[in-house]
């Protein structure tokens, strides 16, 4: 795999907190259908209703992770009558979001053809 140089690098070492919130960050994107529903805010705000036709996962467990997100602070919620409207937190894990999936696009296109 052959890993373009990064544009925007830290811009100083990162200290112990860091690392372990960063490994936190990174374990809950590899949970793919948290990383489905982060894909789908990506797009703009939506309700569990949305997020569960878009994800195909069953209702209660797609409510268990957006919860999960809320809890460590990547997404945000805000109430429209009695629906949930669920939204990215910020840019940053846009962009992490949208890295991820460019590096699995170039993985499987590097890939060799099979017969």
């Amino acid at each position: 795999m052959h890993l373009s140089p990064a544009h925007h690098a830290h811009p100083r070492s990162p200290g112990e907190e860091q690392f372990a919130l960063a490994a936190e960050l990174l374990a809950l994107l590899g949970d793919r259908t948290r990383l489905t529903l982060l894909h789908a805010l990506t797009s703009g705000e939506a309700d569990v209703t949305t997020l569960t036709e878009v994800c195909g996962a069953a209702r209660p467990a797609v409510s268990q992770h957006l919860a999960r997100l809320r809890l460590a602070g990547l997404v945000t919620t805000r109430k429209e009558g009695r629906r949930v409207v669920y939204a990215l937190r910020d840019g940053h894990l846009r962009r992490l979001v949208d890295e991820a999936l460019n590096v699995a696009d170039h993985r499987l296109s590097d890939r060799p053809a099979h017969d």
